[in-house]
């Protein structure tokens, strides 16, 4: 029976080199070398050379080759995902400042994320995500009202959203979170693929 209460986050062994990530990365997504150079604008010989540890890719080449795989860079030097569950206590949770006016964020998934980025919002009353509406990246957001009522404004249009309310959008469309009822409200944001 496994541990129900794992004490540290799962960890790579430290041995393996980007080349070897990039292989595993690239074979779990099931892409073949040539899909991947190809989206890269490298050689896939090139590729090959890379992912076996005989070429010393630049950080530019690095960025293509990671894009090509839906990452950022970051993630092929972190915690290696497919060795297992990878657990962030609550005391451990980064409190992010990202332009939360009167409230909190947190970061919920620890270590380089792959697909997605989760975090947790808490507004106090009048709260905001800030002032004037903002964007970041091409993800697809979904944002879920734990507690409390929320003003979601993206674009041009508004939505109020209560405890239990969902709403879907791009992160590429301008938005602000608001608390609008003068309570506490809290929130919880998946964004995939990450874009912060």
């Amino acid at each position: 029976m496994e541990n129900e209460h794992p004490t540290d986050r799962a960890a790579g062994t430290g041995d393996e080199s980007v080349g070897d990530r990039l292989r595993a990365l690239r074979k779990a997504r099931r892409l073949t070398l040539r899909t991947v150079a190809e989206a890269a604008a490298i050689s896939e010989g090139y590729l090959s050379q890379i992912e076996r540890g005989q070429a010393n890719p630049s950080i530019a080449t690095l960025q293509q080759v990671a894009a090509a795989l839906g990452l950022k860079v970051a993630d092929l030097f972190g915690d290696d995902f497919t060795s297992g569950p990878s657990v962030l206590r609550a005391e451990e949770a980064p409190r992010l400042a990202l332009g939360v006016l009167g409230g909190r964020k947190f970061r919920l998934t620890p270590g380089p994320q792959h697909h997605l980025e989760v975090f947790l919002g808490e507004f106090d009353a009048h709260g905001s995500t800030g002032e004037t509406l903002y964007s970041h990246g091409d993800s697809e957001e979904f944002l879920y009202v734990l507690e409390g009522t929320v003003s979601l404004q993206l674009g041009d249009r508004s939505f109020t959203l209560g405890a239990g309310d969902s709403i879907r959008y791009s992160s590429a469309v301008p938005h602000r979170l608001s608390e609008t009822a003068a309570a506490a409200a809290r929130v919880l944001w998946v964004i995939s693929p990450p874009s912060y």
